[in-house]
């Protein structure tokens, strides 16, 4: 794993601290376990290093989002950071943050302006195109391994939120792998959308189980989606051994699954280096400092084979 060069390049832009910032947090949500985690590095790294971290609950609501940040404006922060709960509304956050001279970070989540951020505007975040691609990938070759070449496989796929980049993306990245000469022998029956949920999650693959349809395997945005479906086909009675799940994040719960033999392959997200860096990064942007606009963050394939690499890393 590469936490060491994870922790590298956003630490290198920055300068010695001697004076602290404020930094003002708005989160797009706090009842999502991966971006708790990510929250808590924030928080962590930001108490550890003496600055002042300000952190809001956007509760999945835009207006709300955008009232925070106004509100970091009039308060007079150093910088913001924030993770979007839309893509499309971001030139908002950028036009309030430059108009009052605040640097401003995106975390986790690309914002639709990407390509005309201003220079004390940046993104730290992990490339959505190699998440659901590494996740679908190794499913495929899987299935291949398993000789379903020539009969054909059949899954499923449990997409996140429908406005949100990464449920776009990530699912988007299913059928361009499924679309590869390679791996074309898979059928997509159906996608549904969990919303990052495990509970509706596993009320979808209930739903899907009472179908009688022959799968073999279900491709989730997320490891709270995967994990609902590996509940639902528990519940049912289904052979783990005989359907292959996937998610992304490799949360603790997704690993525990891992090692239990019921979730085959996750993909690493850094939680503690996206919370951390965008901090980081925001101090840099305050102090004048050039940033890349996007410090990237890389995605890690997660197998039974390396699981015991992740353990505490998420």
């Amino acid at each position: 794993m590469k936490k060491t060069l994870i922790a590298f390049s956003v630490t290198a832009l920055m300068s010695t601290a001697a004076a602290a910032e404020t930094i003002g947090y708005a989160m797009s949500e706090f009842n999502d376990n991966w971006l708790t985690i990510m929250r808590n590095a924030a928080v962590k790294w930001a108490a550890e290093n003496g600055h002042e971290l300000l952190v809001e609950d956007g509760q999945s609501d835009l207006g709300r989002q955008l009232d925070q940040i106004n509100n970091f404006v009039a308060t007079g922060v150093d910088a913001i950071v924030v993770v979007p709960i839309t893509g499309d509304a971001t030139q908002a956050m950028t036009d309030v943050a430059s108009s009052a001279g605040i640097p401003l970070v995106f975390a986790n989540r690309i914002p639709g302006n990407f390509d005309t951020l201003p220079d004390d505007q940046a993104v730290v975040a992990s490339d959505e195109t190699e998440s659901g691609t590494l996740e679908t990938f190794y499913i495929c070759q899987q299935l291949r391994s398993a000789g379903k070449v020539d009969g054909g496989a059949r899954a499923y796929v449990l997409q996140g939120q429908l406005h949100h980049p990464a449920g776009i993306s990530r699912t988007k990245d299913v059928h361009d792998v499924v679309g590869m000469d390679m791996c074309n022998f898979i059928e997509i029956i159906d996608v549904q959308v969990g919303n990052w949920s495990r509970n509706e999650a596993q009320d979808i693959m209930t739903n899907w189980l009472t179908t009688g349809d022959e799968f073999d395997a279900v491709i989730a945005n997320n490891d709270e989606m995967a994990i609902g479906a590996i509940l639902a086909l528990k519940a049912a009675g289904v052979d783990m051994d005989s359907v292959l799940i996937g998610g992304v994040d490799a949360t603790p719960d997704a690993l525990q699954a891992m090692a239990a033999g019921e979730l085959d392959v996750t993909v690493f997200q850094n939680a503690a280096a996206q919370g951390a860096g965008s901090i980081q990064t925001a101090i840099a942007l305050s102090r004048g400092e050039s940033v890349p606009r996007f410090v990237r963050i890389p995605f890690e394939l997660v197998t039974p084979d390396n699981m015991d690499e992740y353990i505490g890393a998420n």
